[in-house]
């Protein structure tokens, strides 16, 4: 920290209890000077030379035939800083630093110490001072800015945040090769690492939200920070001062200024980030008005692919909601990804003139994957979720038509909700199951599916018969959603002829108790019809593997080749 010394005469300042101060002279005091409560009992000539306000004051005072006591009641700072501008009057020793140089220079000011008065004056030091070393130094100009809130308006008036502002948006935009003191970084120990582009982030969570808008504000209007960088700084003040258990007022007020000072550029701010500030906005209440949230609904929209399923996994702010995470604010999300790329892929599509050909299908592929993730991990914690089933389905068909490399995570969701809600009716399991396509599972999928004793029969039999398909068919099966193949059309019914067999020999021939037993034995039978006069090695890998969890719990499947599939493409 710098500091400046001032005057080189020992201190001689005295107390008499706490509310009379004095100087130790041989000459007698010949005024008295009120500052709020405290009593200086000093020499006129001193003042006289330095001050010209003073010097208006006492001459009243003598006009009046008083005892030459005046009132200066106002002064910035108080007793303790008129202390400081008297002992400079004095030519007293006094040290200025970061602290203190505001409320010195403010109290100059008041006092009216310029050069007018006296060459070398008070306010002309503390300006050289300011000019010269505090203001280029990055620690002290901070706390500078810091202490100018306590002495407003005199701070504004003589221009010393307005200077601290500038002094810091041009050390932020400096070149980081260049930069050696910070409070968080310092190149001596990073190893030579050099000093990352948003060194001066951490720096600035200490100022006050008001104080911060204005930083940022400067920063931003200079044009020579990257928007990135600016994002970056507002996502980490935001996790230090927001905390949703403070005064709401308060927070409400931090939230809405750190919603205005986001860059507009798209990839200037995180999309968790975002959907942080739109769960903090919720959870703040109507202090945050709705073009706010439809504001930050639409800039998430424009990114959600770039989001995780821990992003949309948003705690419900009511106490009253009958489920514990928010599901209707990820499903408004996902409406606005849908409509935003539909009008993204319209007007590309006719700029472009590529007819029905998309330019959003790698983020919908991605938003695909997501949403499949969230439904499952959903699924698994909101204990409440059987209750809204109708919503998992609906959610699940808004990305049904979403390009997809494999229906795995269709699976796995579909597979987790049925294994928290075992008790849901037969008719909705098959509603659930329609949304997987059986056809786009991988054999890893595959495997798992024929032993899963929570899938409907017909689902199973389905699996099994396109897998058989999938590996005695010569040309590849068309794509999910493909109507003109007579292959397929034919299969699907032959499968559908099987499983109404299966099921009405279930009926016919078990009691419920023997369901599960049952289901085993329509399965052996199931596998010798479809797998007559073919390798029965082939089925031997599926057996007892634990369908506890499905595939892609811990890992994302991928269409990999296994040892039962190898030997299945070399017999065939």
């Amino acid at each position: 920290m710098k500091f400046m010394k001032l005057g080189t005469k020992p201190d001689s300042f005295q107390s008499d209890e706490d509310c009379i101060r004095y100087v130790a002279s041989d000459l007698a005091t010949d005024v008295v000077v009120n500052v709020g409560d405290v009593k200086f009992y000093l020499h006129k000539f001193p003042l006289l030379s330095k001050s010209s306000r003073l010097q208006k004051l006492i001459a009243a005072t003598v006009d009046e035939q008083s005892d030459n006591e005046i009132d200066i009641p106002d002064i910035p700072g108080g007793s303790p800083v008129f202390e400081i501008c008297a002992k400079f009057c004095y030519g007293m020793t006094v040290t200025l630093n970061a602290y203190n140089v505001v409320a010195a220079r403010c109290a100059a000011e008041y006092l009216e110490m310029y050069e007018t008065v006296e060459s070398g004056n008070l306010v002309y030091k503390i300006e050289v001072f300011l000019n010269s070393s505090v203001l280029r130094s990055w620690k002290d100009s901070i706390i500078v800015l810091q202490t100018t809130r306590t002495f407003h308006p005199w701070s504004e008036d003589v221009k010393i945040d307005v200077r601290c502002l500038e002094s810091i948006a041009l050390k932020a935009a400096m070149d980081p090769a260049r930069v050696d003191w910070s409070y968080t970084y310092n190149r001596r120990k990073l190893n030579n690492d050099g000093v990352p582009r948003d060194w001066w982030v951490e720096d600035l969570n200490e100022l006050s939200i008001d104080l911060y808008k204005r930083v940022i504000s400067t920063i931003r209007r200079n044009g020579r920070v990257l928007p990135e960088v600016i994002g970056d700084a507002l996502e980490v003040y935001a996790a230090k001062r927001i905390q949703t258990d403070d005064d709401l007022d308060e927070q409400r007020c931090l939230l809405k200024t750190l919603i205005s000072l986001l860059p507009s550029e798209k990839q200037s701010v995180s999309c968790g980030f975002l959907i942080k500030l739109l769960t903090s906005s919720v959870s703040l209440g109507c202090g945050v008005e709705e073009d706010v949230r439809k504001k930050l609904s639409r800039r998430i929209g424009e990114k959600l692919e770039e989001a995780s399923v821990d992003d949309l996994l948003i705690r419900a702010s009511s106490e009253g909601c009958e489920t514990v995470y928010d599901i209707g604010i990820a499903e408004n999300l996902i409406d606005e990804f849908i409509s935003q790329t539909e009008r993204r892929d319209e007007l590309i599509c006719s700029d472009m003139n590529q007819g029905n050909v998309s330019v959003s299908d790698g983020s919908k592929a991605v938003v695909a994957k997501l949403i499949d993730g969230y439904l499952a991990e959903i699924s698994r914690i909101e204990p409440n979720f059987l209750f809204e089933g109708e919503l998992f389905i609906a959610i699940a068909e808004k990305v049904s038509c979403f390009p997809r490399s494999s229906h795995d995570g269709v699976y796995r969701a579909i597979d987790m909700f049925l294994k928290q809600h075992p008790g849901i009716a037969k008719s909705e399991k098959k509603t659930i199951c329609r949304l997987m396509d059986s056809r786009k599972l991988s054999p890893e999928a595959c495997a798992h599916a024929v032993q899963n004793e929570r899938l409907p029969l017909r689902v199973v039999v389905q699996i099994l018969f396109f897998e058989q398909v999938r590996a005695t068919a010569k040309p590849s099966l068309p794509p999910s959603g493909s109507h003109g193949s007579s292959r397929t059309t034919t299969t699907e019914e032959e499968c559908d002829s099987v499983t109404a067999t299966t099921e009405e020999t279930t009926r016919d021939k078990t009691s419920s108790s023997e369901k599960t037993k049952t289901k085993g034995v329509v399965m052996s039978r199931i596998f010798s019809k479809l797998w007559t006069g073919k390798d029965r090695d082939c089925v031997g890998d599926v057996s007892s593997s634990d369908t506890s969890e499905s595939p892609g719990s811990a890992t994302t499947v991928d269409d990999k080749s296994t040892p039962s599939t190898r030997r299945r493409r070399s017999s065939s």
